[in-house]
């Protein structure tokens, strides 16, 4: 017996094809999930890193810095101001800078160097030579010859910076310290 109605071979046609496709639909999806998931890690891993380096990537180490040969400040009478160089890495950032320090003795005639900011709010401060003293233009905080705090609003006496004779010359290792305090402590 034949069977003459088109509908039900059409019916049976799609019933036999509608799986397939189904299977191939799932094996699409599936392959384009996984390269949407394979890009997207990819994409991570590079943002991931280019965010957290600055938190993991080291800072500038403090480095000796030189300021002149150790004759030059053999028979210095009044600080005398140099300027050293100072590379900074911040971030990806790099910066190259003068600061200025003060060479002078102390009262045992050791050769010392002095940060030229003030404790107080980080102004520069000058040697004056009339007054014989260091005498800070924004508040009027006076140190002496060595130092050490003599009048005004800043907190402790000036910095004294680590410093070595390598060679016949004398090196410094400049650093940053924290204003309005009391002690010095060191920022970087």
């Amino acid at each position: 017996m034949q069977n003459d109605d088109p509908g039900n071979t059409a019916s049976h046609d799609l019933e036999s094809i509608e799986p397939e496709n189904e299977e191939r639909r799932s094996f699409l999806g599936t392959l384009i999930g996984i390269g949407t998931a394979s890009v997207g890690a990819l994409l991570f891993v590079p943002l991931v890193r280019y965010t957290m380096h600055p938190l993991l990537a080291d800072t500038t180490e403090t480095s000796w810095t030189d300021i002149g040969p150790i004759d030059e400040f053999a028979n210095i009478t009044a600080p005398l101001k140099k300027l050293v160089t100072i590379e900074q890495r911040d971030g990806w950032r790099k910066t190259i800078s003068e600061k200025p320090v003060y060479v002078t003795k102390s009262p045992k005639g050791e050769v010392t160097v002095l940060s030229a900011v003030c404790p107080h709010l980080g102004c520069t401060v000058p040697w004056n030579e009339k007054e014989n003293k260091f005498v800070c233009p924004c508040h009027q905080g006076v140190f002496e010859m060595t130092g050490t705090r003599l009048a005004g609003p800043p907190p402790r006496d000036m910095d004294v910076l680590e410093s070595k004779v390598e060679g016949g010359i004398l090196k410094v290792r400049y650093q940053f310290f924290r204003q309005l305090a009391p002690v010095k402590e060191v920022m970087a």
